[in-house]
């Protein structure tokens, strides 16, 4: 898989993100996603995933706005249908999931961690869902997401007010379950994962589908309707304006 690696070490695998432009979320990486979940799911000698980035100093920031800024509305529908579709893929994997948070984790990126079972953020990086500062409202489904990860008090400052958080900031509000220093940082995560793993699977997946399956019902009832409002942000001349501004910053050449 291009943008994805998946890499085994006896019953934990490690589902990596190694795309160009630091991971940026496009159609064909949300396809990869589907399809590695799919497989690791599958797998009865996996019991436990860890999702970690390829790039030092980059998670994911998010969706690939130099690329999406060219679709007309059908596409984007699409496009947004197999994001949500990888988003639900990941959030329902029958495995435990720890995410490796080891560099800034923004927008679609914060959305890839939220659905892990257990967040480690590396000391220094960014996580958040900064949507609304880019004019555009969290998709369903992500609002359902949040909602299931962090603590009511924190939803304002997460979602209303899009800010990024740092260390214990993001530890506070609960984007994040620990936060680790840099130095050995995946050794810890997977030391972490290996406390999920040590118990047995059968129990640990059918815990989990307990606790996410009301929520994931959720967000597989009302999607297709909600996605509209979506797309209209998306396509509004406010959205719009704001997602060109930010392309244009992400294309402009550096002094």
């Amino acid at each position: 898989m291009p943008g994805i690696r998946i890499e085994r070490h006896n019953t934990i695998a490690v589902l990596r993100l190694d795309k160009a432009r630091g991971n940026a979320i496009d159609e064909p990486l949300t396809e990869e996603m589907t399809r590695a979940c799919r497989e690791l799911g599958e797998d009865v000698g996996v019991h436990g995933v860890l999702l970690a980035s390829a790039h030092p100093k980059l998670f994911c920031p998010g969706l690939d706005l130099v690329t999406l800024f060219e679709y007309d509305r059908p596409a984007m529908e699409r496009f947004i249908g197999k994001f949500l579709e990888a988003t639900l893929a990941l959030f329902t994997l029958p495995k435990p999931m720890v995410a490796a948070i080891g560099g800034h984790a923004v927008a679609g990126g914060c959305v890839l961690a939220l659905t892990a079972d257990h967040r480690v953020l590396r000391r220094g990086s960014q996580i958040g869902l900064n949507e609304v500062r880019v004019g555009l409202p969290l998709p369903w489904s992500v609002a359902i997401l949040l909602k299931s990860a962090v603590p009511p008090g924190s939803l304002s400052r997460v979602a209303l007010l899009g800010e990024n958080f740092t260390d214990e900031g993001a530890l506070a509000v609960g984007l994040v379950h620990e936060v680790v220093e840099a130095d050995g940082f995946e050794t810890a995560c997977l030391g972490r994962l290996a406390e999920f793993v040590d118990k047995e699977p059968r129990a640990v997946a059918a815990t989990k589908a307990y606790l996410r399956d009301e929520a994931a019902r959720e967000m597989r009832a009302q999607e297709a309707r909600r996605t509209a409002e979506f797309l209209d942000a998306w396509f509004g001349p406010g959205g719009r304006e704001k997602v060109r501004q930010t392309v244009e910053a992400l294309t402009r050449p550096r002094a």
